[in-house]
C-alpha cells in the first residue's frame, strides 16, 4: 500500500472518530464548571441561612419556667437595691440625729471650759476666807456667787469629777505627783490640786491629782 493511500485511510478514521465523539456528547450538553461552582455556593449559603434561622427560632422560644427565672432575678436585684438604699438612709438619719444631739449637748462646751478658771478662783477665795476668818458679809457674798455658778453649771450639764480617794483613772485624772502610802492601795488619788469637770459625761478637764505608788 502506497504512503498516500495510508494517509487517506488515517484521515478517514480521524473524521469518523470526531463525528462519533460529537454525537455522544453534544455541544449544548458539555458541563459548565463555573455554573456548577455557583450552584454549589448557593446551596451552601441556603444551608447556612437555614441553620441560622433555626438557631434564632430556638433562642426566641421562651418557656414559662425561663420567664419566671428572669422575673425572679429582676425582683432580687431590685429588692437588694432597695435594702441597700434603706440601710444607707437609716445610717444617715442616725448620724444626723447624733450630730444634732451632740450640738445640743456640747454646743456650749467652749464657753463652759473658759468659765472653769472662774470657778477655780471662787473656790480658792472661799478656802482662803475660811482660813483667815474673813468678814462674814464678804464671805456670804462670795458663797452666794459661788452657789449661783454651781447652779449654772449643773443646769448646763457640767459636773465636778469625784476624785478624792478614788482609783486613778487616766481618762478622768491627770497625775502630777505620786507618793508612798500605807493607808491606801496603789494608784489611789490622795490629793486634788485642781478640780476636774465633765460635760454630759464627757470629760472637758481632768482632775489634777496626787496618787499613791
Amino acid at each position: 500500500m502506497s504512503p498516500r493511500k495510508k494517509k487517506e485511510i488515517k484521515e478517514e478514521n480521524d473524521d469518523m472518530t470526531k463525528q462519533t465523539s460529537e454525537k455522544e456528547m453534544p455541544e449544548n450538553e458539555v458541563p459548565n464548571v463555573e455554573e456548577a461552582v455557583s450552584e454549589t455556593e448557593a446551596s451552601n449559603e441556603n444551608t447556612t441561612e437555614t441553620a441560622t434561622d433555626d438557631a434564632k427560632t430556638e433562642a426566641e422560644i421562651v418557656t414559662p419556667e425561663s420567664a419566671l427565672i428572669k422575673l425572679q432575678a429582676a425582683y432580687d436585684e431590685l429588692n437588694d437595691k432597695y435594702l441597700r438604699l434603706n440601710a444607707e438612709f437609716q445610717n444617715y438619719r442616725k448620724r444626723v440625729e447624733k450630730e444634732k444631739n451632740d450640738i445640743f449637748k456640747f454646743g456650749n462646751e467652749k464657753l463652759l471650759v473658759e468659765m472653769l478658771p472662774i470657778m477655780d478662783n471662787f473656790e480658792r477665795a472661799l478656802s482662803a476666807a475660811d482660813e483667815s476668818q474673813a468678814d462674814d458679809k464678804v464671805l456670804s457674798g462670795v458663797k452666794l456667787i459661788k452657789k449661783s455658778l454651781d447652779e449654772f453649771f449643773e443646769k448646763n450639764g457640767v459636773k465636778k469629777i469625784e476624785a478624792m480617794h478614788a482609783p486613778f483613772d487616766p481618762d478622768k485624772h491627770h497625775a502630777v505627783m505620786s507618793e508612798d502610802s500605807d493607808d491606801f492601795e496603789v494608784e489611789t488619788v490622795i490629793e486634788i490640786f485642781q478640780e476636774g469637770y465633765a460635760l454630759n459625761e464627757k470629760v472637758i478637764r481632768p482632775s489634777m491629782v496626787k496618787v499613791t505608788k
